[in-house]
C-alpha cells in the first residue's frame, strides 16, 4: 500500500492510486495474472470484435448488479463510460420514437468525467468554465449539501432528501418529453465526500419512473465496494437504469457502462 520515493522513503497511497488500485500495489496473484496474459493476448482490437476473456469479465460483472442489470458494455474510462451512457440514453429515446427527449440533467457540484458529456452535465464551476457553452439543452439539479442543516450528521443526512424534487420543476420548465436522462453521483466524491441525504436517491428514481426519464448512477468512485456493497445502488436500495464504472473494477482501469434489458433500457 505505498509508493517508494528514489530515497526509498515509503509513500502511503492513501487514495489507491487515485482510486484505482484498491487492492494495492504489487500484489503477486495480480502480477501474475498481467503477466499470464500478456504471454497469451496482448491486445485484440474491440471495435466490432470480442473476445473469451471480455465475455468472462462481463459475466462477473453483471452477477454483481443489483436488480435486472444484466448487460454490460466496454470502453477504455470512466470519462468514455459517462459520455458512453448519455449516448445510449439518447439512442434509446431516439429508437422508441422519442427524438424531441434529448435534453440531460446533471447536478450542480457533480463530477462525471473530462469528456464534454461529463464536463456538460458536470457542475463543478472550474471544471467547465474555460470550455464555452459544452453540450447544449443541459440543466442540472441543485447539490445536496447544506452545512447548516447537515452539521455534525453521521452517515446519511437526515436533511435534504426533497432536493429531489426539483427535478419537478425542471419537468415543468422543459416538460418531461424533452429530458433523456438523470445522471447523478449516489455519493459526490470529487466535490468532497458529500454522502446522498436520507431518502433522496429513492425520489428520483421515483419521479423519473413517473415521467419516462432515464436515470444514471456513476459510480466510477463508488464501485467495488468502497461503500461496504459492489456497488452504491445495492447500498441505498434503488435500481437505476444504468450505471457507468472503472476505477476499481481491475488494476488497469479498464472502464465500462453496463445497463438493464428492461423496458425502460436499451440492451
Amino acid at each position: 500500500m505505498h509508493y517508494y520515493t528514489p530515497e526509498g522513503r515509503a509513500v502511503l497511497d492513501a487514495t489507491a492510486g487515485l482510486w484505482c488500485a484498491n487492492a494495492g500495489h504489487n500484489r503477486d496473484p495480480i502480477v501474475e495474472a498481467i503477466q499470464s496474459q500478456a504471454a497469451e493476448m496482448d491486445f485484440a482490437p474491440p471495435f466490432q470484435y470480442g473476445h473469451p476473456k471480455a465475455f468472462a469479465v462481463s459475466a462477473r460483472i453483471a452477477a454483481l448488479a443489483p436488480g435486472d442489470l444484466d448487460h454490460v458494455f466496454l470502453c477504455n474510462s470512466g470519462s468514455e463510460a459517462g459520455d458512453t451512457a448519455l449516448k445510449i440514453a439518447l439512442a434509446y429515446h431516439a429508437t422508441k420514437g422519442n427524438a424531441t427527449r434529448t435534453r440531460l440533467i446533471g447536478r450542480e457540484r457533480g463530477y462525471h468525467g473530462v469528456g464534454f458529456g461529463g464536463i456538460s452535465v458536470g457542475g463543478i464551476s472550474p471544471n467547465r468554465k474555460m470550455f464555452g457553452s459544452l453540450l447544449p439543452g443541459v440543466d442540472h439539479l441543485p447539490h445536496t449539501y447544506n452545512r447548516e442543516k447537515q452539521a455534525f450528521s453521521k452517515g446519511e443526512p437526515e436533511w435534504g432528501a426533497e432536493r429531489a424534487d426539483a427535478l419537478e420543476n425542471l419537468v415543468a420548465l422543459h416538460d418531461a418529453s424533452t429530458i433523456a436522462a438523470v445522471i447523478v453521483e449516489p455519493m459526490a466524491g470529487s466535490t468532497g465526500a458529500i454522502p446522498a441525504p436520507q431518502g433522496y436517491l429513492k425520489k428520483l428514481r421515483e419521479i423519473c419512473d413517473k415521467y419516462g426519464i432515464l436515470l444514471i448512477f456513476d459510480e466510477v468512485i463508488t464501485g467495488f465496494g468502497r461503500l461496504g456493497y459492489a456497488f452504491a445502488a445495492e447500498r441505498y436500495g434503488v435500481v437505476p437504469d444504468m450505471i457507468t464504472f472503472a476505477k476499481g473494477v481491475t488494476r488497469c482501469r479498464w472502464a465500462a457502462c453496463w445497463c438493464a434489458s428492461t423496458s425502460t433500457t436499451p440492451s
